[in-house]
């Protein structure tokens, strides 16, 4: 393991979902909910979030690219699979693994908003200032970290390291 140093323990993250999911079902309470998960980073925060919920939701998915096998994203931001629920009039929660630059979620937030929802919001396991280049407003934040490439919990690097059960740092 000198390739990694552990960052966030199991337990510190099912604490946070579980925090974040009682923050969540408050606020959403007798509203129409669909969070939709960016994949495929966000899709093991999202299945423990969901089950954490307490109030009813629909769940979508979205691809979008940016980084492929780099360590840094591209800038250049391709959809590769929308949503397929009707999201009129509903109440959108966007779900990701982490925001670093906030490009993506700042596109994404747009793309949104231009579908005629009841309100985006953004929830993330990790909010990474380090290389913020474009404001986004995070409305759900689990961990906030200043600097490490994060890998683990469904966070990778050239699509490996997704199946740690913790968050890592890892030695580039």
């Amino acid at each position: 393991m000198s390739d990694r140093e552990l960052i966030i323990s199991r337990e510190q993250i099912h604490n946070k979902v579980g925090e974040l999911a009682a923050r969540i079902s408050a606020d959403y309470a007798g509203k129409k909910l669909v969070l939709i998960g960016v994949l495929n980073g966000a899709f093991i925060f999202l299945a423990d979030l969901v089950r954490s919920l307490t109030v009813p939701h629909q769940i979508d998915f979205i691809r979008v690219a940016s980084y492929g096998n780099s360590d840094s994203s591209s800038g250049d931001i391709r959809m590769t699979k929308d949503v397929e629920l009707n999201l009129t009039d509903k109440h959108v929660l966007l779900v990701e693994d982490i925001i670093d630059t906030g490009t993506t979620l700042s596109w994404l937030t747009e793309k949104f908003r231009d579908k005629q929802v009841a309100s985006v919001r953004i929830c993330t396991l990790i909010d990474k200032k380090e290389r913020r280049q474009s404001e986004v407003e995070i409305d759900y934040a689990g961990f906030s970290l200043k600097h490490g490439f994060l890998v683990g919990y469904g966070l990778d690097y050239a699509e490996q390291y997704r199946y740690l059960p913790e968050i890592y740092s890892l030695n580039l």
